[in-house]
């Protein structure tokens, strides 16, 4: 079996707004092969620049569009493609969306090699140490401490166990910070659990005060307080911190998250299989295992992305629990046949071949960028 094409294909909505979600838009990657399998990815980065990096033709040896240089080759060799594309992207890979562009494709060669021996993604990963997880719902805080205390209530009467804010109005004024937490906290109630996502908005010394702030309202964790290359600084509020810290959705290389790990001190990292691919992914989740510090998904994205995510927590032991997008977007909710609900609060890997998705070439159709 040969790859015969790369296509990426930017999606998306009518009206894109200022927000911090990643459902807006979306660059979904499909991957044809000889024996008439087709697999899919998706990355979160910027759509465009990302089918930029796929479809650019060779330069030279160093610099050349992805999709070319793996088509010819065998795709259930997943390493062998990554190594190619990661060859011949060196001299544009030193920032970030070189490698969401290889972690799109990487998703989809997976795809296919469960699909070509009729298993389930997790199975080909080493798993499933388990197939359910605790989702939590991820949302954004809300403009005000009131409407925040209002969409808590909604999600605690839904059934979730765990729900997480972030971004918005966080890092305006102090105050202003200190009331959205309390408000999430006041509309959860006392039994399920707190996720604070600060969007990166502080320096370490007011993330220093702002944890400390925020533990009366006994949040699950911290995430995001400070920009991603303040490793300094995240070494200093984790040490300070009275509540666990979580960070890595922006990264994408393994060394990357070792850094976090190490050298940031982090309680928690959060790979985003579309942004650092299914094998990084894994590799990341173990890494962080070796160092008894835990795992869990970074996951805005639509189905395809959230079911990349599952296999890869289900390869993994002791997670704990699962980030489950509730943005209310089609790209959300309509690119895959297959529907992803949190019944109770608990999401299910499938055992389907493959990633286990089907696209409804019906939204691609409205939504595609010409």
């Amino acid at each position: 079996m040969k790859i015969t094409a790369v296509e990426a294909i930017v999606l998306r909505l009518p009206n894109v707004v200022a927000a911090a979600d990643g459902t807006q838009d979306t660059c979904l990657v499909r991957v044809d092969t000889d024996a008439g399998i087709s697999g899919w990815g998706e990355v979160d980065s910027s759509p465009e620049v990302v089918k930029a990096a796929i479809d650019a033709p060779m330069s030279h040896t160093q610099a050349s569009g992805l999709g070319r240089v793996v088509v010819g080759l065998d795709p259930l060799a997943v390493e062998v493609c990554n190594e190619r594309m990661r060859r011949a992207a060196v001299y544009f890979a030193g920032g970030g969306v070189a490698v969401h562009a290889m972690a799109g494709i990487d998703m989809a060669l997976w795809d296919i090699a469960g699909k070509a021996l009729g298993q389930p993604v997790y199975r080909l990963l080493g798993g499933p140490f388990q197939t359910r997880f605790r989702a939590y719902s991820s949302v954004l805080f809300g403009d005000t401490p009131a409407a925040t205390y209002e969409a808590a209530r909604r999600w605690a009467d839904r059934g979730f166990t765990a729900v997480k804010f972030g971004w918005g109005p966080m890092g305006q004024s102090e105050a202003g910070d200190v009331a959205l937490v309390r408000e999430a906290r006041r509309g959860l109630g006392d039994g399920i659990d707190l996720l604070v996502d600060a969007g990166e908005c502080f320096d370490a010394r007011t993330a220093i005060r702002r944890s400390h702030q925020f533990a009366e309202f006994r949040p699950y964790w911290l995430e995001e307080m400070l920009h991603p290359a303040d490793l300094a600084g995240y070494r200093q509020l984790s040490a300070a911190s009275p509540t666990p810290i979580a960070a890595g959705e922006t990264e994408c290389r393994l060394s990357e998250f070792v850094r976090m790990l190490d050298e940031g001190g982090l309680d928690w990292v959060q790979p985003d299989p579309g942004r650092c691919g299914i094998s990084t992914m894994l590799a990341v989740g173990r890494a962080a295992r070796e160092r008894f510090k835990r795992v869990c998904n970074h996951s805005f994205k639509s189905g395809i992305t959230i079911a990349a995510s599952l296999h890869v927590m289900a390869a993994l032991p002791g997670v704990d629990v699962f980030e489950f997008c509730m943005a209310d977007s089609p790209l959300r909710h309509d690119l895959t046949r297959e529907v992803f609900e949190a019944p109770g609060g608990w999401v299910t890997v499938s055992d389907a071949p493959g990633l286990g998705v089907t696209i409804n070439e019906a939204t691609v159709a409205k939504y595609r960028v010409k």
